[in-house]
């Protein structure tokens, strides 16, 4: 027998497979009257008692998980919709600890008249009110599997499935029992109310590799694009502005000395908004340019004194966590920040945009590339610019970036991880081995690695 939305009412399955349990008891009951003095009503009653008690337990266990797992929509729908059910629905949840309370105090109430009942009959039964033998423990297993098979699991899966409509069912019982056990709910409530505000709270050491063990093994309750934003978050804190930021030879600036026709030449092909200043070189930043400043002297001459216009850069150590970051960029009203190294000079650029791109993805706009960064040539093969973050290339390898700690010293992009392992400016088509990945590098000009290879062997392969 199976059972659907259109049940009258919710558990068909459990409640066919409690009754049946139930009648087959029974049957047992009359055969075992047949021997002893005791009334064959006695046991019908007692039967049927107890059927209900397991009915019960299975109730207010399956409703529980129908409330609590009740999504924020379906509760918004609920709370417009005209279905008095629903309406009741959303008043129980309004108060969610006392209605929590109020399903606990039922539940234990039933089980404990269940057991006290069934152990009651047993004694009947056996005609002894013993409390050891083969009696108590063939008691204790029945009891045991019937209240956690069919007053818990069963009807807990059913009512997962099945939440919103199991607890429109039972809303009208619970907000009766709501009303009846007020008193004690709210003295256990005050009483652990009481208890959290004396005793310590402990912190739970959750290292960042055990919470993105446990985002890999979730099911299928979060999409890739949630876990992916997920993860970011988790990771979020560990991250610095070296890891993230823009190499100086990706940035673009301007040179202070520029005239206003040079520089709005400049601007037109760059697309960007706000833009770095400097003078004689990029390690000299003067400040930097919003181009919305421009707006009112676009029709000026080439004389214009455009650098008037400069805002004061905001400078930060290659160090700082960009959690911190973010929060600076709050503060100051800033969305860029010019990175410096110990000696004063540029390392680098960090956007609020990069900062935000850890956490939800790549945001392109209409005036980023369209090519990609990295070319896949299978499912273990990659070829990546050498100036690509070791950070960028782990989240699209789905690699541990913890393997490189050892060796990539001050390094954050794949061409220095290759420097730090040559401890020379290798020649095109030199490999080198490390850990499961096989580097070989692509392209090389006099300065830098351009482009790289990278083969990841397979786990049991590189084992073997």
């Amino acid at each position: 027998m199976e059972s659907t939305l259109d049940d009258p009412f919710p558990g068909g399955f459990f409640l066919y497979q409690t009754g049946s349990l139930c009648f087959r008891s029974i049957h047992l009951l009359i055969q075992l009257t047949e021997t002893t003095d005791t009334p064959l009503l006695f046991y019908i009653v007692n039967g049927l008692i107890l059927t209900s008690l397991l009915l019960m337990s299975a109730l207010i266990s399956g409703s529980e998980v129908a409330f609590f797992s009740l999504s924020p929509d379906e509760v918004a729908r609920c709370k417009t919709s005209s279905d008095f059910a629903e309406q009741r629905l959303v008043s129980l949840l309004d108060h969610p600890k006392r209605l929590l309370a109020t399903i606990l105090i039922i539940n234990n109430l039933v089980n404990v008249a269940f057991v006290t009942l069934s152990t009651f009959v047993s004694w009947e039964i056996v005609g002894s009110k013993t409390t050891e033998g083969a009696v108590v423990a063939i008691l204790t297993f029945v009891v045991t599997f019937a209240i956690v098979f069919f007053g818990e699991v069963v009807p807990k899966v059913y009512a997962n499935q099945n939440n919103l409509y199991f607890a429109k069912k039972v809303s009208l019982f619970l907000k009766g029992a709501d009303y009846v056990f007020r008193p004690l709910s709210w003295v256990l409530l005050n009483l652990s109310y009481f208890i959290e505000k004396r005793v310590v709270k402990r912190g739970y050491n959750i290292s960042v590799d055990e919470l993105n063990h446990a985002l890999e093994i979730t099911g299928n309750s979060s999409s890739e694009e949630e876990k992916g934003i997920l993860k970011g978050i988790v990771n979020f804190g560990t991250l610095s502005v070296r890891q993230v930021m823009r190499s100086r030879l990706d940035i673009t600036a301007f040179d202070i000395d520029s005239d206003f026709h040079e520089l709005m030449d400049r601007i037109n092909k760059s697309g960007y908004s706000r833009v770095p200043v400097y003078r004689e070189t990029i390690d000299k930043i003067e400040g930097v340019l919003y181009i919305k400043d421009l707006l009112p002297f676009l029709e000026n001459e080439e004389t214009f004194e455009w650098q008037t216009l400069l805002r004061p850069g905001f400078f930060i150590p290659d160090s700082k966590k960009i959690d911190s970051l973010l929060k600076d960029f709050q503060d100051k009203r800033v969305h860029m920040a010019i990175v410096v190294d110990e000696y004063g000079g540029t390392s680098g650029l960090i956007t609020l945009e990069d900062i935000i791109e850890e956490i939800v993805g790549e945001i392109n706009d209409e005036f980023d590339d369209d090519d990609i960064a990295y070319n896949k040539l299978d499912e273990n093969t990659y070829i990546f610019e050498g100036k690509t973050s070791l950070n960028d290339f782990c989240k699209i390898a789905n690699v541990d970036p913890v393997i490189f700690e050892d060796i990539k010293g001050e390094s954050e992009s794949l061409g220095g991880l290759l420097l730090e392992m040559y401890s020379k400016l290798p020649r095109a088509g030199e490999k080198v081995t490390y850990d499961r990945f096989v580097f070989t590098v692509v392209s090389v000009d006099t300065r830098r690695i351009k482009r790289v290879r990278i083969f990841i062997k397979e786990v049991s392969e590189n084992l073997s």
